[in-house]
């Protein structure tokens, strides 16, 4: 990135359709300084990259500005403006549906009179008819002659052009028939038996119909960004703060790095930090989606808006405002909200030729009837019903809507995906490689056996052997000072301490002389081993590390030391395999090892022995079989392979670093996180696929039936409003999606 690429996204109004946004699109991107743009119809943002040195962010707005939409910045949107400006724009919806409702009732009871042969004079009266059509058309349809003309103005066309030119033709073409074209006969006798062709009530039915699909379609898109509005409303308002001495509460934005926050039991947690005084135990499950409360202790790290259950405590601020892990969780969901996955392309292209195609199917349609069917008016009534039933809206809505729901699901169960693109080849996914440390197993060594082999019982035996670890920094003797602390509470230091590099340790407790370690280190020493030998490689078949203890002149015991298996390891390995995935193991550790603990879990295919800097070259070994391949691993040591893997994912950490490197994080640890993605992903394209398949076929179906006659425009208009609900409704059913089964 060179020093003038900078990022801003922008809160974009008006918009009406699939055409908007990609004539918005493809102006800001054919804009000198603009790196790349991306605008999004649901969400009703745009994404611009851009060179500072070029072009300025007024500059930007003023492109939208000029294309006939509004823009703001969204950092001088906050919520509650976003919030209130989306009440605002529900609330005029729903006045021009009323009074639309109100004003096209006569007309459209006008109409049903006609068919049934009912007499009522004044329904069927043209100035009636006239006086209550025109307010709906040019007042409250207003805001699609305005679009039009910006559309028109800029040489291209949405929506709005096609719903204003079917209406305007509708409307004067009644007005025509009404006041310029005189019956043989006279008016009364033609009253009499039939009204003048009018189509008042198809324009005005048309203009309500899409009002009513727009206010049910904002209320619908209202409910697909939820799952930020949940997110925003985790955060706690208050933070109570130690000032010289004293608790004081203040709100959250004066919490400063460095201040120490008092948390009482049953209260959120502020913002990140570390305890340094006190335990508990902490509600995390609105942000890793993992149900257990995690126990925390001094040392442990804390996450802004998890709860604490139990215990009181002190902590430490680290990260306060846009860099606590839940600011950056939102602004994951947003961008990934606002982003495209790459089958939108599909409906980017269709949209951005389709209204100049409709337009021209609609002046085909009104020639074919006039001159080869010698009929204007059926001419004129099936080109409305082609301009009508072909609006684009459900097109541009298709793909953005599913993302939104399913992505904002996806954070509701610890699943962050990174946007659009990474949802999509989730989907394709069919194999999945796991690093063993820290993803299959829990990463931290524990003690497993304790093996006597003489004088000592096991309890003696772990008490001198945590004695002896306790000033060891080895991994192995931690996991052993640690089980013996658990056990005992108080040990004592040893008299005397040694660390044999590479072998393992020596100590003095009283009057015993005590070595704990390898193999090697007995046979230096003179212990002779051969009839223990059987039992060592017992314990290291099953993956374990087998330590040697001996006190004074005599070997006393073997102790093991494992890295243990996640509770939820073997079930989700089953189930990726059941959805036809081929499971691989990647790890550093020997083949015995590494082969006993796939064994464990299931898993056939073993890539062992492998540093982590060659990981990457494994998994590049796979893509070239033809593999669509996943990496799962801890974000950090395993960036190289994440970043090669056609899909990243980053287990259990959910820091900054992990966010960063992975196309999707699993903010929990459970292993069973990483199929459910992978089901969220396959479910979200199956319903981005039927919402194209139904914004599709509403138009290819419909078309053909409106040009030849078969379709009355009141009907199209019904349809076409109708079909942009539906698109949301469909993606909406995607709440219901359970991560866990």
């Amino acid at each position: 990135m060179n020093n003038g690429e900078q990022k801003i996204e922008l809160k974009v109004s008006g918009m009406s359709c699939a055409a908007c946004s990609t004539r918005i699109d493809k102006k800001l991107n054919k804009t000198d300084g603009v790196l790349s743009a991306n605008v999004n119809l649901a969400t009703e943002r745009a994404s611009v990259d851009y060179d500072s040195s070029k072009i300025k962010p007024s500059q930007l707005m003023e492109i939208i500005t000029n294309l006939g939409y509004g823009a703001e910045r969204i950092e001088e949107i906050n919520q509650d403006k976003e919030k209130e400006l989306r009440e605002k724009e529900t609330k005029r919806l729903r006045f021009e549906l009323l009074t639309s409702t109100i004003l096209t009732s006569p007309l459209l009871f006008a109409m049903i009179s006609m068919l049934f042969n009912w007499d009522i004079p004044l329904l069927h009266n043209e100035y009636f008819q006239l006086i209550i059509a025109t307010p709906v058309q040019f007042i409250i349809g207003f805001r699609f002659y305005k679009n039009a003309y910006f559309a028109l103005k800029s040489k291209s066309a949405n929506m709005d052009v096609l719903v204003s030119m079917g209406t305007s033709a509708a409307y004067f073409y009644s007005i025509y028939n009404a006041f310029f074209v005189k019956v043989e006969g006279g008016m009364n006798e033609m009253a009499a038996v039939m009204p003048k062709e009018l189509y008042f009530e198809a324009a005005a039915v048309i203009i309500t119909l899409i009002l009513l699909g727009k206010y049910l379609e904002a209320i619908a898109k209202g409910k697909t960004s939820e799952a930020i509005k949940k997110l925003m409303g985790l955060q706690a308002k208050t933070a109570r703060i130690v000032k010289n001495g004293n608790e004081i509460d203040v709100p959250i934005e004066e919490v400063e790095v460095g201040d120490i926050v008092v948390v009482r039991p049953g209260e959120k947690i502020p913002v990140d930090g570390k305890i340094t005084e006190g335990t508990s135990s902490v509600d995390e499950s609105m942000l890793t989606g993992e149900s257990i409360p995690a126990d925390k202790k001094v040392g442990d790290f804390v996450i802004g808006a998890s709860i604490n259950k139990y215990g009181s405590f002190k902590f430490e601020a680290k990260k306060i405002g846009k860099d606590t892990a839940l600011s950056q969780i939102i602004r994951l969901v947003e961008d990934a909200q606002g982003s495209k996955a790459p089958i939108q392309k599909i409906a980017d292209r269709v949209s951005g030729i389709f209204v100049p195609v409709v337009v021209s199917i609609a002046l085909i349609t009104l020639l074919l009837w006039t001159f080869v069917g010698n009929s204007f008016s059926t001419g004129i009534v099936s080109a409305v019903a082609v301009l009508v039933i072909a609006c684009p809206c459900a097109l541009g809505l298709a793909t953005p809507t599913a993302i939104m729901v399913g992505t904002g699901k996806g954070a509701e169960n610890g699943i962050l995906i990174k946007g659009g693109e990474s949802l999509e080849m989730a989907y394709k996914l069919n194999t999945v490689v796991l690093d063993k440390t820290g993803t299959i197993t829990n990463g931290e060594p524990e003690v497993t056996d304790i093996v006597s082999l003489g004088l000592f019982d096991n309890k003696e035996i772990l008490h001198l052997a945590a004695i002896s670890e306790k000033k060891s920094e080895h991994p192995l003797g931690v996991a052993i000072y640690k089980k013996g602390f658990t056990e005992s509470r108080q040990l004592e230091d040893p008299e005397q301490f040694e660390a044999i590099p590479g072998r393992g340790i020596r100590s003095v407790i009283g009057d015993k002389h005590i070595f704990i370690g390898t193999r090697k280190l007995m046979n230096e020493k003179g212990f002779n081993i051969d009839k223990v030998e059987a039992q060592i490689a017992k314990l290291e078949n099953e993956g374990k590390t087998a330590m040697l203890m001996s006190i004074n002149d005599s070997i006393e015991a073997i102790i093991a030391v494992a890295d243990t298996l996640k509770e939820s390891s073997k079930a989700a390995i089953e189930e990726l395999q059941k959805m036809g995935i081929d499971v691989y193991m990647i790890t550093g550790d020997n083949s015995r090892t590494a082969n006993a603990i796939a064994l464990q879990v299931g898993i056939k295919n073993v890539l062992a022995e492998v540093l982590p800097e060659h990981k990457a070259e494994e998994v590049e070994k796979l893509k070239k079989q033809g593999k669509t391949v996943a990496m799962v691993g801890d974000g950090i040591n395993d960036a190289p392979a994440l970043a090669t893997a056609d899909i990243g994912m980053a287990m259990g950490t959910g820091t900054d670093v992990a966010i960063e490197a992975a196309d999707i994080t699993l903010m929990s640890g459970d292993l069973r996180s990483i199929p459910a993605a992978i089901r969220l992903s396959k479910r979200t394209m199956n319903k981005i696929k039927q919402n194209l398949f139904w914004a599709f076929f509403y138009n290819t179906i419909g078309i053909p039936f409106a040009a030849l006659g078969l379709l009355n425009p009141i009907i199209a208009g019904g349809a076409m409003a109708f079909s942009s609900v539906s698109v949301v409704t469909n993606s909406l059913s995607l709440k219901r999606f359970k991560a866990y089964k």
